[in-house]
């Protein structure tokens, strides 16, 4: 067995008491022949090395572009399986082909996997790709947490057989640094629900304000819950500050005032290479005063830079970290945060929350998204579609009634087209048959949002407008609409939406009084409901 062999695992590595470094590899766009050294490779065998990096985590397609997916250089390196991260998103596979990756990962010896739901693809050939998004992150998650389980799937004669279980370490991510609480917020419940759905560990997206990275901590802590975090670093140059800052790299954030500095220093004799490296390596210290579970290192091709920025973290006094703490809070004007902090030191605990949150929670303001189109939307629901109401066992008798003869009869067919008709016009209804208007405040997220996002937030909206600026942000929307009625404490929870594409253009209404679509009680809930336990 090789020493690296031998070496702790990811899993171990960040479940461990102590702080460890990870780094980021890169693919490559285009053919790397054999006997053609990979620059990437190269950075991963060198890293990987090094005692004190713990893992080295592989990129899929970053940034929308097509590259070499990431286990093409995991399989180059098979001895480092267990020191290997690979990401995995949703916006070039459907759910067939996301499982089918999995099980290539597994029976590679790939377990350490960060599900993302992924950045809107910039280009492809012949023009820009058309993204899938079939899953999001907290569909993919889950997938993979069934696959843990041993997956259930349809077996011969009506059986059902259970597949060898899987062995993934799965991650999540989420996106501290939004502007305002409406898409703040969302974030924190997907993150929360990704938790519940299987996520073991969490690393940020990028950002530069130390305090919305202890804010992660702390809502871990107000919950009850010890799910290691890894502090994100991205080395920054005066070409990658004003991209973040552009917007145009969705989740990565600089605020105008860390750009001034990057301007600043970058115009040097250096060239600001000293500037850099050094917040670079104090925001690793800050994450280890802070009790993270480590450090990930990206924006860097050469090994040496890496382990310069290692050797600056930790030449540190013990309780250097918190004098840059407070130095490192680049935050945008007026953002919003979840608890309260001292300026001074920019600490906060999990009892200090927002003193105007928490008065907000219980005085909530009206918001200009409750339309009456909003209003009606919920009256219509509570009224026919809850099934707690005399309503409900009615509408079902009659929507029995009117496919009786197993396809819809003159009723039907006039029930679905008026169904259609009139949810186009209220709410530009793409007739998917799987409707989740209850599930996002009556806001369409076909129409809506740009990955049709229904289990919350991507991290990639800005200022609470869509990643593509476009529109406005639907679960931005979503988080008002409910805030009005204090109903936001709730508003990601639960098992997740996975839609049903068999189900397009048919009748929703049919599809949720005959138990046909997402909103079906499971089994468990079902025997409850007809008399079981």
């Amino acid at each position: 067995m090789s020493e690296n062999e031998k070496r702790k695992s990811f899993r171990q590595a960040i479940s461990a008491d102590g702080f460890c470094y990870g780094g980021e590899a890169v693919t490559t766009r285009g053919i790397v022949p054999p006997e053609s050294p990979d620059k990437a490779m190269a950075l991963a065998e060198t890293l990987l090395a090094d005692p004190r990096i713990a893992w080295v985590s592989i990129t899929d397609n970053p940034g929308g572009a097509p590259m070499l997916p990431p286990d093409w250089l995991a399989g180059k390196l098979p001895q480092d399986a267990h020191r290997l991260v690979l990401h995995l998103s949703c916006k070039d596979l459907n759910r067939n082909g996301l499982e089918s990756a999995c099980w290539r990962y597994a029976s590679e010896g790939f377990e350490n996997i960060l599900a993302l739901t992924g950045d809107y693809p910039t280009s492809g050939f012949g023009g820009i790709s058309l993204p899938v998004f079939d899953l999001d992150s907290v569909g993919l998650i889950a997938l993979m947490r069934s696959m843990n389980e041993g997956l259930k799937v349809p077996g011969r004669r009506g059986a059902t057989d259970t597949l060898p279980a899987t062995n993934f370490f799965i991650g999540c991510c989420v996106s501290p640094f939004k502007r305002h609480e409406r898409e703040l917020m969302p974030q924190y419940f997907k993150l929360l629900r990704k938790i519940d759905q299987g996520a073991e560990w969490i690393i940020p997206q990028l950002g530069y304000d130390m305090r919305k990275f202890h804010e992660i901590k702390l809502l871990l802590e107000s919950k009850g819950l010890n799910t290691p975090v890894i502090g994100n670093v991205y080395l920054l140059t005066k070409f990658v500050a004003k991209l973040f800052n552009s917007g145009r790299l969705a989740g990565c954030v600089v605020s105008d005032e860390l750009l001034e500095q990057a301007n600043k220093y970058a115009a040097g004799e250096d060239k600001g290479r000293k500037f850099f490296r050094e917040l670079a390596a104090k925001q690793l210290a800050v994450f280890k005063g802070l009790g993270f579970a480590a450090g990930y290192l990206g924006g860097m091709s050469k090994a040496d830079a890496f382990f310069e920025i290692i050797d600056m973290a930790e030449g540190y006094g013990e309780n250097d970290w918190k004098d840059f703490l407070p130095e490192i809070c680049f935050s945008m004007p007026d953002e919003f945060f979840l608890f309260d902090h001292d300026e001074k030191t920019g600490m906060a605990d999990s009892e200090h929350f927002n003193p105007q949150y928490i008065e907000s929670l219980t005085h909530p303001r009206t918001s200009k998204e409750v339309t009456l189109n909003y209003r009606l939307s919920r009256l219509v629901h509570s009224l026919a579609f809850d099934r707690d109401k005399k309503l409900y066992p009615a509408m079902r008798k009659v929507f029995a009634w009117m496919e009786k003869s197993g396809k819809p009869n003159l009723a039907g067919r006039m029930s679905y087209w008026l169904e259609k008709e009139s949810k186009h016009i209220m709410y530009g209804c793409k007739d998917c048959g799987d409707c989740s208007l209850p599930d996002c405040a009556y806001l369409c997220p076909n129409t809506s949002c740009s990955k049709c996002g229904r289990n919350g937030p991507c991290g990639g909206s800005r200022n609470g407008r869509c990643e593509l600026d476009d529109k406005e942000c639907i679960w931005a929307r979503i988080y008002e609409r409910l805030k009005s009625y204090g109903e936001t404490e709730g508003m990601i929870e639960g098992d997740p939406v996975f839609y049903n594409a068999e189900l397009k253009n048919t009748s929703a209404w049919a599809n949720t009084y005959l138990d046909r679509d997402h909103h079906a009680p499971r089994k468990k809930d079902k025997d409850k409901e007809e008399g079981g336990e």
